[in-house]
Parts: structure tokens; sequence; C-alpha cells
């Protein structure tokens, strides 16, 4: 059976130092960027996605150690091997992880690490339970616990759940962070591809304090004459 050893060592050789360079700028790991200190051996993300599945049956405990590395890829493919079990799991599993996960939380420190994880973890597991934590998260004063709260909805979303995606966005209105803005505007559109009608009606309460990022993203897929109707407001 595979353990975390062969994991760091295949991990090891898969490394581009090249592609690692890209990465940090893209990531922004510059001091005071949101990505500062990050660390990575240069990976892209399909082969990960594919070395990852070579080891979806090591024990939580592995699987949470590599998790807590210092080390982007690792901390990502443990997301991917954790949304696995997830997905694969029994509810005793699902809870488990769900735990684990916010345990952790402040290792699924960067935007691609929440985005690839909070709707199937966090989301799927709220589903069909209470979902004050949400609540909770979204006042963090840490950038990516706010973005875990909305990203999560995504899954109610798509269940033609759209109540949590609207009080949560309209929370984080006055957020300061571009990186939220994104999230909101991103989760209010898929909102609006699947119910315009509400949409409109959260922009024509909440457009003019809206960030305009947010509302940018929210009114794309919008036609012309609508996106210039809210922008301005």
């Amino acid at each position: 059976m595979l353990t975390y050893r062969n994991f760091i060592s295949e991990y090891q050789t898969l490394a581009n130092p090249k592609q690692a360079k890209i990465l940090q700028r893209f990531f922004k790991t510059g001091k005071g960027e949101y990505g500062f200190g990050d660390v990575f051996l240069g990976i892209k993300v399909p082969v990960q996605r594919k070395a990852a599945k070579r080891y979806y049956d090591l024990p939580l405990g592995q699987v949470i150690e590599i998790l807590r590395s210092k080390i982007h890829e690792h901390r990502l493919s443990a997301l991917f091997i954790l949304v696995h079990k997830y997905q694969k799991g029994d509810e005793h599993t699902k809870k488990r992880i769900f735990e684990l996960y916010l345990w952790n939380l402040k290792f699924v420190n960067n935007w691609d690490l929440v985005d690839l994880s909070a709707p199937n973890i966090v989301g799927g597991y709220l589903l069909n339970r209470n979902r004050k934590i949400l609540f909770k998260l979204v006042k963090s004063r840490n950038l990516w616990s706010r973005r875990v709260a909305i990203l999560a909805t995504y899954t109610f979303i798509r269940q033609n759940d759209f109540k949590d995606t609207l009080r949560l966005g309209k929370i984080l209105l006055s957020d300061n962070h571009d990186l939220i803005h994104k999230a909101v505007g991103w989760m209010l559109r898929e909102v609006g591809n699947r119910n315009s009608r509400l949409l409109k009606e959260f922009l024509r309460q909440n457009s003019r304090q809206m960030p305009r990022t947010a509302l940018r993203y929210a009114i794309e897929k919008f036609d012309k004459k609508t996106r210039q109707k809210f922008l301005r407001k």
C-alpha cells in the first residue's frame, strides 16, 4: 500500500522549478500579497489530479498530515483526496471529513484550495443540515474562511436553494478584499443563471452598495442593456 512517504517522494520527482516560479507569481506569494510565503513545486493541476488518485486509500491521518504541508501542491492534492473520500464515504466518514476540514481550515489558504474543496465538503455536508457555521465563518478575520462560507453555497445553488447565498452575499458586500468581491459576484451570477428574477431583485436592493468587481461578475450573463442599467446606478 502507498504511504505518506511515497506521496512526498513522488511529488518531489514531479517538481518543475520553472513552473514553480510562474505559479508563485500567479498566486501572489510576494511580501504583502494574499499568498505570501506559499511554496510551490511547479506541478500543474491535471498532473496533481492524476497523481492524487493513486493515494485515495491513504488513511485520513496521513491525508491531514499532507494537508498541513507548507507546499501548495501537497495541500491541494490532500484536498482532492479528502473530496474523493467524502463523496465515496458513509455518513460517519462524511461527518469526520467535514470536522477535520474545519479544524484544519488554516491550511486551506489560497483561492484554488477553497474553490476546489469547500463546495464539495462544506456545502455537501450542510446541504440538508443547519448552516449557522457559515454565518460564523463569514465574519472571520481570515480571508479564506470568508471565501469558504460563500463558496460552500455553490452546492446549495445547484439544488436551487438560494437563500443563504443571498444572505451571506449581502453580509460580504462591505468586505474589503477583491477575492471576496469576485467570489460573491460569481455566486450571485450562478444564482442568476437559475433564477434571473431573484438576482435582479437582489441587485435592485443592493447594487449601489456593491463593490464594482462583485457587481460586474454578478451581471456578466445579462444582456448589454441590463448590464448598463445596473452599472449606472
